[in-house]
């Protein structure tokens, strides 16, 4: 019996922790990527690589999806919409070997809550020209499930880090900043929690479900970064009024909702348990296990 194949469209940052979780687990792991450079690179590495972009869909959908067992699909949302819906909705819809897909969104379609708690069921108000795609996205997807019985599940995530992309690299390259919204929270998830929880949902699939993936402690970010410098030994910089910080339009927009988001379905339906309940303990055993590899070189 073949071991079951992972389709993933767009191997970022999450979709790349979570591939090398199954991997290791001996699945065979199938995933699209923009440039022959990078094809070439992940070919090395033992992953079946696909060009894909909204130019150029799959060659040969048909071929580069045989015996897909399980999908995800990290590509945003562009101006035009989804563009794995736009080219491959059908294909999928034909893959008679899938047994699971997810898609990963963001929290950022609930909108601003005025920092009030938000779970699943919450309407959905998004306010920027990026959530709002998000939210069409959404749709797209779970209706590919409604009419076609593609076993669609959507994971709204909240703000994601890990190690290479978390408050200490921001503190040791020099791109933190200490920014101070009063009353603003942000909601974050590890991405190893994140890839358990698309893990416990492949083992108790729920058709058409949707998830918050969040961690327990919504936080001002400047608190974060004062943690991070803590750890670090360093000063932090100086606190910046919102006003005052010069924030580019892109930064800005994240201080626009504030919401604390709620995960209390993925650990009652998935029986998820959060290896890295809030930023502290992300942060701490990032640094544990950096300061652990720096004295083995040592």
């Amino acid at each position: 019996m073949a071991s079951p194949r992972l389709f993933v469209f767009g191997l970022g940052f999450t979709a790349r922790v979570f591939a090398d979780r199954l991997r290791a687990e001996g699945w065979r792991i199938a995933a699209t990527c923009r440039g022959e450079d990078k094809r070439a690179a992940l070919e090395a590495q033992g992953i079946e690589a696909f060009l894909f972009d909204r130019g150029r869909p799959l060659e040969d959908a048909r071929a580069a999806l045989a015996g897909t067992t399980h999908l995800l699909v990290s590509v945003p949302p562009d101006e035009r919409g989804d563009p794995v819906l736009d080219q491959h909705a059908m294909d999928l819809a034909d893959l008679r070997t899938l047994d699971w897909a997810g898609y990963l969104s963001t929290t950022g379609v609930y909108g601003d809550t005025k920092g009030e708690w938000v779970g699943e069921a919450a309407w959905l108000r998004p306010t920027g020209e990026r959530q709002k795609r998000r939210v069409e996205a959404e749709r797209g997807w779970l209706n590919l499930y409604r009419q076609y019985g593609v076993p669609v599940h959507v994971f709204r995530l909240a703000g994601i880090y890990g190690p290479g992309r978390s408050a200490l690299d921001n503190v040791r390259d020099g791109t933190a900043r200490r920014v101070d919204k009063p009353g603003q929270v942000f909601s974050r998830i590890h991405v190893e929690d994140i890839a358990a929880t698309l893990r416990a949902s492949m083992d108790k699939p729920t058709l058409g479900a949707v998830y918050n993936v969040a961690d327990d402690l919504p936080t001002p970010s400047h608190e974060v970064v004062s943690y991070a410098c803590g750890l670090l030994g360093v000063e932090p910089p100086p606190l910046l009024p919102f006003e005052e910080a010069g924030l580019s339009p892109m930064a800005a927009s994240f201080y626009a909702d504030c919401r604390r988001v709620k995960n209390d379905r993925i650990k009652r339906q998935l029986g998820v348990e959060l290896a890295y309940p809030d930023y502290r303990a992300g942060l701490d055993a990032q640094f544990a296990a950096e300061s652990a590899a720096e004295g083995g070189r040592g």
